[in-house]
């Protein structure tokens, strides 16, 4: 059995409003995550989203302990410095799978979230990342829904590529041409060594 986390972070300013280059400088103000647990044949038993508010983060981090993976999607770059410096224990160190960095690493260059999401699985995001910093700086409850649902939209899509991916060993995009393409991914785990038993004589 294996145990996923996907996560996804908001944040409370974008780089415009900031002097330096750090995420970490930006504040977080939401970060949803779906925590689920696998079968033998990568098949979902169990699944559960949930939203964090930074008042709420101590109950958030025991869901990154102990998994197998935890799935972002830019999430080396700009999640995980963006998040660490607030948590309990080094962040970076965990078992981290960017989705980004394996399809930079196949193309040659990096590809949105939504170009992906789009061509793969037919759906686009809801929203986008300045209007979740706006809908922060508003502070209404309609406003904080918003951002909510928008964050936890980006989890679930991030869960369809990857599971689409895992899959299929593919993901699909268009070239600047807006031709059709292939991305050849593959995104199984490790195959687990046999420890060989020792003979009792």
């Amino acid at each position: 059995m294996k145990k996923e986390v996907f996560f996804d972070v908001e944040t409370k300013k974008i780089f415009d409003d900031i002097e330096s280059s750090n995420p970490a400088d930006l504040g977080v103000s939401i970060v949803s995550v779906y925590t689920r647990k696998l079968d033998e044949n990568y098949q979902e038993i169990e699944g559960k989203i949930q939203s964090f508010w930074e008042e709420d983060f101590a109950k958030m981090w025991p869901l990154f302990a102990e998994t197998d993976r935890i799935i972002g999607f830019n999430s080396i770059h700009f999640d995980v410095p963006a998040l660490g410096p607030q948590a309990p224990y080094d962040f970076k160190k965990l078992k981290h799978f960017d989705i980004l960095e394996k399809v930079k690493n196949s193309l040659g260059f990096r590809l949105s979230l939504n170009a992906i999401a789009r061509e793969t699985l037919n759906q686009e995001k809801i929203d986008n990342g300045l209007n979740a910093v706006y809908y922060w700086q508003e502070q209404t409850p309609e406003s904080l829904e918003k951002l909510r649902k928008y964050c936890e939209m980006d989890v679930m899509v991030t869960k369809k590529v990857y599971d689409f991916a895992l899959k299929n060993k593919q993901l699909k995009y268009k070239d600047k041409w807006n031709t059709p393409r292939i991305i050849e991914v593959d995104f199984s785990y490790p195959k687990e060594e046999a420890v060989p038993q020792m003979g009792l004589f």
